[in-house]
């Protein structure tokens, strides 16, 4: 059974093929702009969206639940420390990191374990470092649909749980990791042509010093 949902969960990554995200890259020129070195990537998948920071000089950690995925990142030629495991199960290690940036995942997650994994990443930021959160917003064509299971979560299909973010849920959730800023970003289907891009919203938070 594990293999099975393995093997799904990489095809819908693999879905987005091999070029980083659109907020990977500006998220990649904000990092280099404040001298950010040392990051994590949790829910890093099979490293397109590392990439575009590891040719950019910066040190890049993951960590990731999929062995399929990391397996994949090998063969892609992504030689660096990830961790096997789930984002719940954080800390990894005792070392505080320069960035950190998330993709797509937050919103996968329930309640209590979006609550742990904000504290979490965090706790892991050094004074002065930036954390960054790409997550579904609720623009987007599925909100409200398939089984309500809480307030704007959905089980969207069997398995496939997603909390649906406004800026008022964003600042209700983020409130207590330092200085906060919410963007809009639209993520094209750069390996999919003729579908329609998608709605995201970009959480930056601000460790102080």
């Amino acid at each position: 059974m594990t293999e099975i949902w393995e093997s799904s969960f990489v095809q819908n990554q693999l879905m987005w093929g091999f070029e980083p995200a659109d907020s990977a890259i500006v998220t990649k020129d904000f990092f280099l702009s404040n001298n950010v070195k040392d990051l994590l990537i949790p829910g890093i998948g099979y490293g397109r969206n590392a990439k575009v920071f590891i040719d950019n000089g910066i040190h890049v950690t993951g960590i990731e639940i999929s062995q399929t995925a990391i397996d994949l990142a090998r063969q892609e030629g992504l030689e660096i420390d990830i961790f096997h495991g789930s984002v719940t199960e954080m800390p990894f290690d005792n070392k505080q990191y320069d960035g950190i940036f998330s993709y797509a995942l937050i919103h996968l997650l329930n309640k209590q374990e979006r609550a742990k994994f904000i504290q979490d990443c965090y706790n892991q930021l050094k004074p002065g470092g930036y954390m960054i959160f790409t997550t579904i917003s609720k623009d987007a064509p599925m909100y409200g649909k398939g089984k309500q299971l809480d307030k704007d979560y959905y089980e969207i299909i069997d398995g496939m749980k997603m909390f649906f973010y406004d800026v008022d849920s964003i600042h209700e959730e983020f409130q207590h990791v330092g200085r906060l800023e919410i963007s809009e970003i639209v993520e094209p289907h750069k390996n999919a042509e003729g579908k329609p891009p998608f709605p995201f919203l970009m959480i930056k938070c601000h460790k102080n010093n």
